[in-house]
Formats: C-alpha cells, structure tokens, sequence
C-alpha cells in the first residue's frame, strides 16, 4: 500500500478521532488468522470474508481499517478489531 505521508498523518479514526498508521506485516497477519478462522468481525458486527492485504490502525491498537484498491475504508461499522 503506498499512502502519501502527507495525507496518512491527515486521517484520523473517524469515532475517536485518534491518528492512523500503516499496519505491521505481524498485526496484518494475526488478522488474516483470524479472518480464516472465521473468527473476525466488524464494528458492525458483521463477518468479514476476504484476507487484508493493507489497513490502518487506530493510534492505541484496538481497531483497524482495511484498505482496499488504495482507499481507506473508514466507516466506523467497518473498523477490525485487533
């Protein structure tokens, strides 16, 4: 995932309004574990299907967003947990 410096240090977690940085290979790899496993779940609640290739993580750890095709999805409802 290539994001301009400039506008990653822009966005924020849209419920917290905390910064976001780029996920580790290891945070993004604990995920994918858990999307195989059937274990992951949306803010929303809802079961999230397709392995992260790129998120953002809310300063503090607890959510992430994934990005897809270059764009962050940053709808609340949306956040991963960690």
């Amino acid at each position: 995932m290539h994001l301009d410096p400039a506008f990653l240090a822009r966005l924020v977690c849209p419920s917290s309004k905390r910064p976001l940085r780029k996920a580790t290979a290891a945070e993004l790899a604990a995920v994918n574990a858990r999307i195989a496993a059937g274990a992951a779940r949306t803010r929303g609640g809802d079961a999230v299907q397709s392995p992260l290739a790129s998120a953002l993580v809310v300063e503090g750890g607890e959510w992430l967003y994934q990005v897809r095709e270059g764009i962050p999805i940053l709808l609340t409802p949306e956040a991963i947990a960690l």
